[in-house]
């Protein structure tokens, strides 16, 4: 029964093909962290000839002019966000009636769980075609809570507002997210359908601080529907600090919509902090690093080698990463089979403490050679060839010093190995 509804599932958008939709392209969503009563709307449009170089959305829309799949082909920069991303590759929508069904797939067609952690979701309007209800499922069509608790969420409205309310599996009224006390929520949409404030309410709908003294928070977008500020209020409409420690933060963008760069302010207008934020579009590449790197990078891995000649445990822990992943070629007797034998950190710890004891694991005077094959940034690749082995290592750079994370070795003479 389930593969016969994945086939009808799968058949929609060939029926609606049929029917000749539209299919649009956009560069990305708009930016919605407020509730998913907000419309799921595309900013940027761009045509098929730009989109088949560049990070984008492709959207089908039936005769009705509704979204009815929609294509995630965007990479890199879409922020991972339950309520600001979709977080899957696509998403097909089936409308019936009065209801609204989500389902998410990845590439290969298989459903998988959407940023929210759901298999499908089912929005229901009222006879205005206002949104009322939202419901959560697994997979096999049960009752899920998403990963912030939520299995229903209720829509009344009321004064031009919005008056939301949240409910886990046990039917308990939960908070709009576990990171963020507002329970019942009001909220306010601007004359083009974007939410404008949103307002913490008590029982009897009154607007009330929560905690930490926090009433409303605040949207602005701009002209071309991006999100370019918010902040946090009090009860007087007062700018208040939000948990973050911050009261207000603009974001910036680029002709293209992407989101270049963000500051925040305290309550009275004062930069508290300010950072570029990369982007796929302008790519910024690593200039070559100084001699001190390479030398570095050239003792981190003989030191590997000179810990164990020299029983050096300190000088182990130096170079190795505690993530060490360390393998060779291991041969299974009783399966006659080979299979990658690890090593860990602490056993190479326990090694260059006293694995050369008897001083007859290496020459008189050990060859070490190291040749450094290449760096990038942060990470390095070395071939590393001594009197026993050949390996090929990876360095990479944490908090300004080298170690060691990945390591292959096998012996140096073939002749240990079956052929």
């Amino acid at each position: 029964m389930k593969n016969y509804l994945l086939a009808v599932i799968a058949f929609i958008p060939l029926l609606l093909n049929a029917q000749n939709p539209k299919t649009e392209f956009y560069r990305h969503l708009r930016y919605n962290y407020v509730s998913p009563v907000i419309d799921l709307a595309l900013i940027h449009p761009i045509d098929q000839e730009v989109a088949q170089t560049e990070s984008h959305y492709k959207v089908i829309k039936d005769q009705k002019g509704r979204i009815v799949e929609l294509l995630n082909n965007h990479f890199q920069t879409e922020k991972k966000h339950p309520l600001a991303s979709v977080g899957v590759y696509k998403m097909l929508i089936i409308y019936d009636g009065n209801t609204e069904s989500r389902i998410y797939y990845d590439i290969k067609g298989r459903r998988i769980q959407n940023d929210r952690g759901v298999y499908k979701e089912i929005y229901t309007s009222n006879d205005k075609g206002d949104l009322i209800t939202l419901d959560f499922f697994d997979i096999d069509n049960s009752r899920i809570e998403s990963n912030w608790n939520i299995t229903k969420y209720e829509w009344k409205y009321q004064d031009s507002m919005i008056i939301e309310r949240r409910y886990n599996l046990d039917g308990q009224m939960v908070n709009l997210s576990p990171y963020f006390d507002f329970g019942i929520t009001g909220i306010v949409l601007d004359d083009s359908g974007v939410p404008s404030i949103h307002y913490n309410l008590d029982d009897d709908l009154k607007v009330v601080e929560n905690q930490l003294g926090i009433a409303s928070y605040r949207d602005i977008y701009d002209e071309l529907g991006n999100h370019v500020e918010y902040s946090y209020h009090d009860l007087n409409g007062n700018l208040t600090n939000s948990p973050w420690k911050f009261a207000r933060a603009t974001k910036r963008y680029d002709q293209l919509g992407n989101q270049i760069g963000m500051a925040r302010y305290d309550t009275t207008n004062v930069l508290l902090f300010e950072r570029d934020i990369p982007n796929n579009i302008n790519v910024e590449l690593a200039s070559p690093l100084p001699i001190s790197d390479s030398m570095e990078i050239k003792r981190i891995s003989e030191g590997y080698l000179i810990a164990l000649q020299k029983m050096d445990p300190i000088l182990m822990e130096e170079v190795m990463s505690d993530s060490l992943n360390k393998v060779t070629i291991g041969y299974d007797r009783n399966l006659r089979k080979e299979y990658p034998r690890a090593t860990t950190y602490h056993q190479m710890i326990a090694f260059a403490k006293d694995w050369n004891k008897a001083n007859n694991k290496f020459p008189f005077k050990p060859s070490n050679e190291v040749e450094i094959l290449d760096i990038y940034n942060r990470m390095a690749s070395v071939k590393l060839v001594s009197d026993n082995w050949v390996e090929y290592l990876h360095l990479i750079k944490l908090d300004g010093k080298w170690e060691i994370i990945n390591l292959i070795w096998q012996h140096k003479d073939i002749r240990r190995y079956p052929k």
